[in-house]
């Protein structure tokens, strides 16, 4: 399994990990190759659960604490406070929780995973977060949700994971005057001077006022090999945004 980004975080409340995979390494043939998380795509299970366990080891923790959502590209927040049984997983683009080891993760092959963490007030957040979701506001809602639970703007920290870059996400003109009328700064040009959208740059401005230090960690799915992208191949893995408080 190959972490690609990893930030640790000390606050008043304990430690918090922010970390971002890759497809690099991992059990999965072709075109899942090789760490693909996602047992929703045509992987065989005995590979993605060899990948899953593979990153809990790597985190210290056991399988069974990575949570993941059921995500439909819309902008609910569930809160977890304890494991959850894989077959009924909550149908949610945004993960909370307050209790230490349990690992929120947010899968994405062209969407961007946006991990968050607050370590004074022991919160952390996930969100999956493409043009549907950045235009409803995920982003804004995980730090609300948050926020209700003793996080503050003052210490929250956000990392913007990679995404499908604008020079590769042309859209047609409609639908970016669309997006861009909730999120303005998303409306931009593909490599053609073609109508397209950038999804970091408008988390970045949704998250910026709301956050202590928010930042994106660089890459485009379509051009970088080492991310799965839907985009590029169509029947490919998912690579995850993580997020967690250390027990």
């Amino acid at each position: 399994m190959s972490v690609r980004q990893r930030e640790s975080l000390a606050g008043r409340a304990g430690q918090a990990r922010l970390a971002l995979t890759d497809r690099r390494g991992g059990s999965s043939r072709p075109p899942y190759d090789g760490a693909n998380l996602g047992e929703h795509v045509g992987d065989e299970p005995g590979s993605v659960t060899a990948n899953r366990t593979a990153l809990a080891v790597d985190l210290g923790i056991s399988r069974e604490q990575l949570i993941f959502m059921h995500q439909v590209h819309g902008s609910t927040v569930a809160r977890v406070d304890g494991r959850v049984d894989g077959a009924v997983r909550p149908e949610a683009d945004a993960l909370v929780t307050a209790t230490p080891g349990l690992a929120l993760v947010v899968l994405v092959a062209d969407c961007a995973p946006v991990v968050l963490a607050d370590p004074d007030a022991g919160v952390v957040g996930v969100a999956h977060a493409g043009r549907r979701g950045m235009a409803a506001g995920v982003a804004e809602r995980v730090v609300d949700a948050m926020t209700e639970m003793g996080a503050s703007s003052n210490s929250i920290v956000a990392r913007i994971g990679p995404s499908v870059c604008p020079r590769c996400y042309p859209v047609p003109a409609a639908m970016r005057d669309e997006v861009a009328s909730a999120v303005p700064v998303s409306a931009s040009v593909d490599r053609h001077g073609h109508p397209a959208l950038d999804i970091a740059a408008g988390l970045l401005s949704q998250l910026a006022p709301l956050c202590a230090d928010v930042d994106v960690w660089t890459g485009c799915t379509r051009e970088d090999l080492d991310l799965f992208s839907h985009r590029r191949d169509g029947v490919t893995g998912r690579f995850a945004g993580v997020a967690m408080l250390v027990p």
